[in-house]
């Protein structure tokens, strides 16, 4: 005994230990299976997924875990907090799997954020919950008196929809001792009850037998089922109807049309009369079967009363009963074979799908998991699945039914923004049915693009003389990029410019790229400016590009020629930018000689002039604006030359001034002018000569320029130091008439303010004694001043006597000025009356004179 068990607890820890090597095994590949009761309450525990799985709890909250069960109900859920696997339905065994021996609900566990599948096969374990039932709860059998004990009568059989020991597992018949019960075991093991006539019937003894049949199932508790037998006794009918055929077997198509006739069963009977009338009926047909087929009572023709739908059931057995009118029976079997026809078209579930995904995605990235699915069999039910061409995407099974999008290579947002990605789904039928499903799928920026400038390189043409802040060029570049990773800011490149950095002469506009001078720009120092832009965007890290940009100075008519020959001369005539000729005194430098013996054309001078500006600006003409002898001489246009345009006369002058215009060919032309002395003498001697006797007379026109400013110096002078005077005097009186008198003054001054003693009169007098005279004239080149000798002397009368009394303001003044002595000669045309001229008009009268 000791050995037995040690035998039989070997075997369990094998057995335990193959179950746990499965279960791995089957996680290992991704794979779950459980098993649960039927009938459990929604929410009850199946399975520790992630435990099972290894999965993290936290990832199973983040990632978006859920579980998906193919059609339309779903019978399980996963709880995200705790990873366990529950029941979201009551599920019911027998309505899923009817007699199916294995029930299995399968599932998938869809991890969103890694885009894995994980199937799961949940086994639903029946329980006894169903008590074995009869079709027809009371019974009618009928028996003719003549037969024979030990005859056989079938009995309609109870269903019992548990499997297993829960299913029906005997009968039992009480009620009668003329009859017994016998339980037959059929081909497929289904048990067949039939009824016994034990003991000859008599129709005088009994008309009617009641009977009790009892059908049990193996469940703990046990369930039964119950029927009643009435079981009528009839006179003699020898013959029981007999079928054709015991079993009847039928392949139809699926989409047989309904209302067809399936087959016909047929059974005879020898007897006459009623006992010869067959009636066919269905002694026990399943609910769903009934209602699919119909069986015509008289004629034993099946017909189809509902359409068949192979995908729900492929296989039906019936039990035909044929019976005469005298209670006799037969029965037979109808096989029903439902051939598969391509109805199905393949179903495309997205199970998991992504809506953007960034353009750097790495190839193989899952975008979608789809599960495919027809319901058809064979070749109807394999499915071919494709995706549309030109996308960046491909197709990979991940598990039985499921499939995966991953891309095929790496995305370009820049040359599709966004995909509508097409999956098609063929079965293998004929012809085949197709489906397909759509993924729109957004591609997200990736900042990988560079600014791109319009042009490869900018040039521009900049006047000189521009203003400050001037608008020079606009730079364009574009991202390919979308948002902020295509925003384009732009700047300058670091740079140097004759010594100061390039940013004080050009800015750039960040957000437009116009190109702005800073400082006004002369051609003559600056005829280029080279310098370098960068585009940058605002992705993070920034991506840029740089262009060059050529400004070029277009020079203006901003300078006037510059005469190099004749030199210029301090105060030598040589106008710039006008006609007009310029004034000073001759000077030896421009003095050119002309032999009086010169012929025609004979070349005396040339100017030589320079224009700073280039091109047309650049480009000079000569003119001869004026000349002492028209006709004498004429200038080259273009060379400046300075030739004789005949030959000298005895009557021409010895010395002639030429000025020649140089004008350059600007809008508006600018010009300077040259003088040129030009003497018809033999030899050098005879030139020396002519100039000396030229420049003798010009010294009396410089020296009278002279006299005058000296003149109105002196003059000038002379007026400050009377002002001066003038107010010494009237300090020295304020002075003494602060001063008590002396005793020697007369009495009748006293009281007499001091200030009256010196008035109007007084300075009247001094300008009386106060002349001048200027001669000026034109021809002389010489001014002459004189003053009289009586203005250097005092100019008021001497203080008369003290025994005199001195005239007091208001008192006639007539005596007065006739005691003063005369003055001093006056010319008759520059004296002033001292009555009619104020003190103040001296020096204006004087410069006046000298003018």
């Amino acid at each position: 005994m000791c050995a037995a068990r040690e035998g039989r607890c070997g075997r369990r820890q094998r057995a335990l230990l193959c179950c746990v090597l499965v279960a791995a095994w089957e996680a290992a590949r991704g794979q779950l299976r459980y098993s649960v009761p039927e009938e459990l309450p929604k929410g009850s525990f199946v399975g520790d997924v992630a435990t099972d799985l290894a999965l993290e709890l936290a990832a199973l909250g983040v990632r978006g875990a859920r579980v998906v069960s193919p059609g339309r109900t779903q019978y399980f859920a996963l709880h995200a907090s705790s990873g366990h696997l529950v029941t979201a339905e009551r599920i019911d065994r027998e309505q899923l799997c009817e007699k199916e021996p294995q029930c299995v609900l399968r599932c998938e566990l869809i991890v969103e954020g890694e885009m894995k599948v994980y199937a799961i096969e949940v086994e639903i374990m029946d329980i006894n919950d169903n008590a074995p039932s009869f079709k027809n709860m009371e019974l009618e059998e009928k028996i003719s008196e003549m037969t024979f004990a030990g005859a056989r009568f079938p009995l309609p059989k109870a269903h019992d929809q548990d499997i297993g020991t829960n299913s029906l597992q005997s009968y039992a018949l009480s009620g009668d001792e003329h009859f017994s019960l016998s339980v037959q075991a059929g081909a497929d093991g289904e048990k067949r009850p039939e009824l016994v006539l034990a003991k000859a019937l008599d129709r005088e003894e009994a008309a009617f037998h009641e009977l009790l049949l009892r059908a049990s199932d193996g469940g703990d508790p046990a369930r039964t089922g119950t029927a009643r037998i009435r079981v009528a006794v009839l006179d003699a009918n020898d013959n029981a109807p007999a079928f054709s055929q015991a079993v009847y077997t039928v392949r139809v198509p699926e989409d047989v049309p309904v209302g067809s006739t399936l087959l016909r069963v047929t059974a005879t009977d020898p007897d006459d009369g009623i006992n010869g009338n067959i009636q066919y009926s269905f002694p026990e047909i399943s609910d769903k079967a009934s209602n699919i087929f119909h069986l015509e009572p008289e004629t034993g023709a099946i017909r189809l009363v509902r359409n068949l739908d192979f995908e729900e059931r492929s296989f039906y057995e019936l039990e035909v009963q044929a019976r005469d009118g005298g209670g006799l029976s037969d029965t037979a079997k109808v096989s029903i074979s439902v051939t598969d026809v391509n109805d199905n078209a393949p179903e495309i579930s997205v199970r998991s799908a992504l809506s953007e995904i960034s353009e750097d995605a790495a190839p193989g990235t899952v975008v979608a998991l789809l599960h495919v699915q027809d319901r058809d069999s064979g070749a109807n039910g394999e499915v071919r699945c494709s995706l549309g061409e030109g996308v960046p995407f491909r197709l990979e099974r991940a598990l039985d039914d499921y499939y995966s999008v991953v891309t095929a290579r790496e995305l370009d947002r820049e040359r599709a923004s966004e995909y509508n990605v097409t999956v098609r789904a063929a079965d293998g039928g004929s012809p085949a049915l197709r489906s397909g499903a759509v993924l729109a799928l957004r591609v997200l920026d990736v900042n990988d693009n560079a600014p791109v400038f319009a042009e490869a390189r900018y040039s521009a043409r900049l006047p000189e003389n521009n203003a400050e802040g001037a608008l020079v060029l606009t730079v364009r570049a574009w991202d390919a990029d979308w948002g902020q990773n295509a925003r384009v800011r732009y700047r300058l490149r670091e740079g140097r410019l004759r010594g100061a950095p390039l940013s004080s002469y050009v800015s750039v506009q960040a957000e437009t790229g116009a190109l702005y001078a800073l400082r006004s720009f002369d051609y003559e120092e600056v005829r280029e400016v080279e310098l370098w832009v960068r585009a940058e965007d605002g992705g993070a890290p920034p991506l840029s590009s740089n262009v060059s940009v050529r400004l070029l100075i277009a020079d203006e008519n901003d300078n006037a020629p510059q005469v190099l020959y004749p030199p210029a001369a301090p105060g030598s005539g040589a106008g710039v930018g006008a006609w007009g000729s310029a004034s000073g005194a001759w000077s030896w430098a421009g003095v050119e000689l002309a032999p009086r013996s010169a012929e025609p054309g004979a070349l005396v001078a040339k100017v030589v002039a320079v224009d700073a500006d280039a091109g047309q600006n650049a480009w000079l003409s000569y003119e001869l604006a004026k000349a002492t002898e028209p006709g004498l001489f004429r200038v080259g246009l273009h060379s400046g030359e300075v030739r004789t345009a005949r030959s000298p006369l005895a009557r021409d002058a010895a010395r002639h001034s030429l000025v020649v215009v140089v004008k350059d060919r600007g809008r508006p032309a600018l010009s300077a002018t040259a003088t040129l002395t030009v003497v018809l003498a033999e030899s050098v001697a005879e030139l020396l000569s002519e100039l000396g006797s030229a420049a003798a007379p010009a010294e009396p026109a410089g020296s009278l320029t002279r006299w005058l400013v000296l003149a109105v110096a002196a003059v000038s002078c002379l007026f400050l130091a009377f002002l001066l005077l003038l107010l010494a005097l009237r300090l020295r009186r304020w002075r003494r008439s602060r001063l008590p008198p002396p005793p020697s003054a007369g009495a009748a001054l006293r009281g007499v303010p001091a200030s009256h003693f010196v008035g109007i009169d007084g300075v009247r007098a001094f300008l009386r004694s106060y002349s001048h005279d200027v001669s000026l004239t034109a021809d002389s080149r010489k001014s002459q001043l004189r003053c009289a000798g009586g203005s250097c002397c005092d100019t008021l009368p001497a203080r008369p006597p003290p025994d005199e009394a001195a005239p007091l303001r208001g008192e006639d003044a007539a005596a007065h000025r006739a005691a003063e002595p005369d003055g001093l000669p006056v010319s008759a045309a520059t004296a002033a009356d001292p009555d009619s001229l104020p003190s103040r008009s001296l020096l204006s009268r004087c410069v006046a004179s000298l003018l």
